[in-house]
Formats: structure tokens, C-alpha cells, sequence
């Protein structure tokens, strides 16, 4: 066979690869469940909702599978100092950080709870990392890549001189996000992003355009 090649599985590829998979095997739960359960570790979490834009998105959801909206991790507090080893299962951190998400999504009249899901897996400290950079690069997330924002949390008093994050322009209702600079970007600037960030989602999966990928009589 030519130029083949060794397999490592200790390759930080694979290492990566394998994350995602785990991860994709896990059982999908609505968001708005919010139990509490030990761990750290990455997510992923999914939308099948009516919001104009992401119609395309909510279709192939509807019709492949589960194509996340946003990817994240949730490290534990002693792992992001690196001073406690194997500190995964003794954190909350990945059960409230999806419950952080899910009051984001209820903070706002445009999105509705229920049209939300969400996988999670606890994984070894060392690697949470390096799993959350696997799930971006392999499904290039709306909520990561173009409508930005969505994992912030209230910057605090005198902190307020940042832009305000382009999800919460999107989507507006979070307390604190008046508080922060107006983007200079137009909300028909946004809306563009958004529909580019579709068109190329339809080339990825194979879908149908942003029209034909819309279920009957949506």
C-alpha cells in the first residue's frame, strides 16, 4: 500500500476524533430539562425551531439528524488552573453551564425553550479541550463561527465599554446586554452572515438550498 502511514491513536487527531464521537453517542435531551449532574466535560446543543433564518437549519435537523447550533465545554474550576488532577467528576460544571445556556434562550421572545436539545459528555479534564476544538472545526457551529456571543455572561459593573455580542443583537432580551457598546455591524449586515452561513451549510450536508430545505407548509 503506498504511503501508508503508522496510526497513532495517542495522535492528538485522534484523540480529538474520538471525543466527537463519544459525544455524538450520547442520548439527546431537551434543554429545558436543566438536571444537575456531576461531571465536566463538552456539549453540544441543537435547534429545531421556527426563527426565520435558520429555517435551513432547523429542516436538516428535522430531516439527517442533529446538526448543532452551538458547541462549548464546561472545564472544572481546579483543571483550568491545572492544579488538580482528574477533577472532571468532581465538578457541576457541564450541568451549569447548560443551564446557564438554557436561561439565555429564556431570557429572549424570539426562541422558544422547547425548540432547543443538547448532548453531553463527561470527559477527563485534559482532554475537554481539545474535544470542544474538534466539534467547531467539524460542524462550524452558527452560534460559534458567525452569530457570536451566545456563551457570554454579564461582563459586571464598570465592564460595560465592550460590544455587545452579536447574538445579543439577534437576539435580544438578556438583562445586561444594553449595558454594552452597540456593534457597528447593521442588523442587515448580520441577517446576511446568517443567510451565507446557511448557503454554505446546504453545500456541507448536502442538503437542499435555503428554500427547498424548509419542511412542508413552513
Amino acid at each position: 500500500m503506498e504511503n501508508e502511514q503508522l496510526f497513532n491513536p495517542l495522535d492528538k487527531r485522534n484523540l480529538g476524533k474520538s471525543v466527537v464521537e463519544a459525544l455524538l453517542t450520547t442520548t439527546e435531551r431537551p434543554l429545558a430539562a436543566g438536571e444537575s449532574f456531576a461531571g465536566a466535560g463538552v456539549y453540544a446543543i441543537y435547534y429545531r425551531g421556527d426563527f426565520p433564518c435558520y429555517r435551513p437549519l432547523s429542516a436538516l435537523n428535522k430531516v439527517k439528524g442533529a446538526y448543532p447550533i452551538y458547541v462549548g465545554k464546561a472545564i472544572p474550576k481546579g483543571g483550568r488552573k491545572g492544579t488538580a488532577l482528574d477533577a472532571s467528576l468532581d465538578s457541576f460544571s457541564l450541568s451549569k453551564r447548560l443551564q446557564e445556556h438554557a436561561a439565555s434562550i429564556i431570557s429572549v421572545p424570539s426562541l422558544k425553550i422547547q425548540d432547543f436539545s443538547c448532548r453531553a459528555l463527561v470527559v477527563d479534564d485534559i482532554w475537554i479541550t481539545l474535544g470542544e476544538a474538534f466539534l467547531i472545526q467539524k460542524f462550524q457551529p452558527l452560534w460559534n463561527q458567525v452569530v457570536e456571543g451566545f456563551g457570554n455572561h454579564d461582563p459586571g459593573a464598570g465592564r460595560y465599554v465592550g460590544k455587545r455580542p452579536l447574538w445579543d443583537e439577534l437576539h435580544p432580551g438578556r438583562s445586561w446586554a444594553p449595558r454594552c457598546q452597540p456593534t457597528k455591524i447593521t442588523m442587515e449586515g448580520l441577517l446576511e452572515k446568517v443567510d451565507i452561513y446557511m448557503q454554505g451549510l446546504a453545500s456541507r450536508t448536502g442538503s437542499a438550498g435555503s428554500e427547498q430545505a424548509l419542511p412542508p407548509n413552513a
